[in-house]
């Protein structure tokens, strides 16, 4: 589950990649796009998280200026649609039982990616400060998570489309350049995040290949064995070969995720796959049943959670399945 997670992270960043340039430069169709950024996708795989984590500081960059520029433009615009002083029509109660389950998964992807966790802990200069960092990071997300939404919402109401920056730069009213700045940040955001998140999947897939014995620690036993090697590096013709695996493993798995994001090309669907199917067992039932099975005990609260969990689950991907098809 942990690496279908992170395959569908890849494939919604393929996605979001997409719509974003077709957004700005609509001359060529969604798919050719998708299909030129294999160039760059590519290399981008081979590339060590210590890089990739540089790389990633545009994805940050490109996030806050979305929420700058959504509440810029939603205060800056008087009248409907796109303004935050004359909200755009909203319902508060449920109108689409299957947008319901979508909305489950679409909730609980913000908080999916955890494969990449390991990774994260292992590439830190002091794994010991990994708690504070999570914590830090899932709560910054958070307040984002939410002002996104309620902007987003609010400007735009029941047709909002699946990328609120599809919005923002066909709505009439808003500053042409300025949206533009921000839509081209996400166009180049999923490119420098694909690598990130694809680094971990490879590297599993090598393992279960049997051309990388890299070993998982904690992040207290990485700082107190920094240099620490369990294993032997091969030679000669056994090292090339498994080089050489390693590399069409890479270029096969990024080619597949282009082909799944051409195939299904819902970015709302997607995301709610991911956090229905994955995010909901791995965040939310899996963690309460381990605790249940550790105390041998299943109180109220547990037992609510988690039927709670997989009823959610369960629903929301129907309903990505259902919209997708």
């Amino acid at each position: 589950m942990f690496c279908l997670e992170l395959f569908a992270v890849t494939v919604i960043l393929v996605t979001l990649y997409g719509d974003s340039i077709h957004a700005l430069i609509p001359t060529h169709s969604v798919n050719t796009y998708k299909l030129w950024i294999l160039v760059v996708l590519i290399p981008t795989v081979f590339l060590p998280l210590s890089l990739l984590s540089y790389t990633s500081i545009l994805g940050i960059v490109s996030t806050l200026l979305l929420v700058v520029v959504i509440f810029y433009d939603g205060f800056s615009k008087a009248t409907a649609p796109g303004s935050l002083l004359d909200h755009a029509p909203t319902n508060v109660g449920v109108q689409d039982l299957n947008k319901l389950g979508i909305a489950f998964g679409l909730f609980m992807a913000g908080f999916s990616g955890h494969p990449v966790i390991p990774s994260l802990a292992r590439d830190m200069i002091d794994p010991t400060q990994f708690d504070s960092m999570i914590n830090w990071a899932f709560g910054i997300a958070t307040v984002i998570y939410m002002a996104i939404g309620s902007a987003g919402y609010l400007m735009f109401g029941d047709g909002v489309h699946d990328e609120i920056s599809v919005d923002l730069l066909v709505t009439p009213g808003f500053s042409p350049f300025i949206n533009k700045v921000c839509l081209w940040l996400l166009v180049i955001s999923p490119i420098s995040k694909f690598g990130l998140n694809s680094q971990p999947l490879n590297t599993t897939i090598d393992i279960l290949l049997g051309i990388d014995h890299s070993s998982m620690s904690s992040p207290e036993e990485l700082a107190a064995k920094p240099n620490d090697m369990s294993t032997i590096a091969p030679h000669g013709r056994a090292l090339l070969l498994k080089k050489g695996v390693a590399v069409v493993q890479r270029i096969s798995l990024t080619c597949l995720s282009v082909f799944v994001s051409i195939s299904i090309p819902e970015f709302s669907s997607m995301m709610a796959f991911l956090g229905s199917f994955s995010a909901f067992m791995l965040a939310i039932v899996g963690p309460v049943a381990a605790k249940v099975t550790v105390e041998r005990r299943c109180g109220v609260f547990d037992a609510f959670v988690m039927l709670a969990g997989v009823v959610m689950a369960i629903w929301g991907t129907a309903a990505a399945f259902w919209s997708a098809s």
